[in-house]
C-alpha cells in the first residue's frame, strides 16, 4: 500500500523580487499561500515559506510517531503539543536546510520523564519526515511533561 500526496506552486517574476503561491492539491486544505524569498530569509510578512511547511509536516509526523510509540509502551498520551523549528541559513556560500528542532510538551499518565524523553527520541528517529531529513538535517528533540 502507498498514499501520493500532491501539493502545487506557481512563481512569478524573477527570485529576488517575484513571489508566488502553493496549495494543497491532494487535499485542498489550504490554497494559494503566499510564498517569496524574503519570507524565507527575512521576515515572513504573513507569508509562508518551504521551511514553515517542512516544519508543519515534522511536527505532524512527529506526534503521530510520538502517541503511537507511547501507546505501544502502555502510555498512551492524554495530549502532546509540538513546535519545530525549521532553520532555514547561508552555509558554505549557500542556502541550506539546516536544522529542525522539535519541541514537545506531553500530558502522559504513568510516564517520568527519562521516559517520555526517551520516547520522544525514539519519536524522532523512526517519523518518516524525520527519515527524509536525516543524513541532511540536524534533528534534535527537548520533551516536556505537562
Amino acid at each position: 500500500m502507498s498514499a501520493v500526496r500532491r501539493a502545487e506552486a506557481t512563481w512569478r517574476g524573477d527570485l529576488m523580487s517575484g513571489s508566488g503561491v502553493v496549495s494543497a492539491a491532494s487535499s485542498g486544505a489550504f490554497t494559494d499561500l503566499p510564498v517569496s524569498w524574503a519570507s524565507r530569509t527575512e521576515n515572513s510578512d504573513g507569508r509562508t515559506s518551504p521551511e514553515e511547511l517542512v516544519a508543519a509536516a515534522h511536527a505532524a509526523c512527529f506526534c503521530m510517531a510520538l502517541s503511537a510509540g507511547l501507546a505501544r509502551a502502555g502510555t498512551p498520551p492524554e495530549s502532546l503539543d509540538v513546535s519545530a523549528s525549521v532553520t532555514f541559513a547561508q552555509i558554505e556560500g549557500g542556502w541550506k536546510v539546516a536544522s529542525s528542532a522539535l519541541t514537545v510538551k506531553g500530558r502522559v499518565p504513568g510516564i517520568d520523564a527519562a521516559a517520555f524523553q526517551a520516547a520522544a527520541e525514539g519519536a524522532r528517529d523512526g517519523c518518516p519526515i524525520s527519515g527524509a531529513l536525516k543524513g541532511n538535517v540536524e534533528l534534535s528533540v527537548e520533551a516536556v511533561l505537562a
